[in-house]
């Protein structure tokens, strides 16, 4: 089944839940500010999407950090940061066991949920 991380009061999460169920999508909602979640699945989530593409830059997380925190990013320090601040981590993200998809977008989630529907 196809998982969802991100965190609710969100309104990109908000949007993109929405279209899953208006597309009758199944699908587990999974907020990932939960103690130690991040941690978890941060590493495995950086193999397979990337630290740049997980890194928020453009939302409020970001802009609320110190000028030493958002100088020189690299990849560890990009992980530090989005383990500790989870908000950082850009939502929605949806695993369907292969396949990570960052962020929402209806047209590559439209290729996306096309390409679960023929693994199911």
């Amino acid at each position: 089944m196809l998982k969802i991380y991100g965190i609710k009061n969100c309104d990109t999460m908000k949007t993109a839940l929405a279209w899953l169920t208006e597309k009758g999508i199944a699908f587990e909602f999974i907020d990932y500010k939960q103690a130690g979640l991040v941690e978890k699945l941060l590493p495995d989530w950086n193999l397979r999407a990337g630290w740049k593409l997980l890194l928020n830059t453009r939302g409020m997380m970001w802009k609320r950090l110190s000028d030493d925190e958002r100088a020189d990013v690299d990849e560890a320090k990009a992980l530090r940061l989005m383990a500790d601040y989870p908000t950082l981590i850009k939502r929605p993200v949806a695993d369907n066991g292969g396949e990570l998809q960052v962020g929402f977008d209806p047209e590559s989630y439209a290729r996306y949920a096309h390409a679960l529907a023929e693994s199911e």
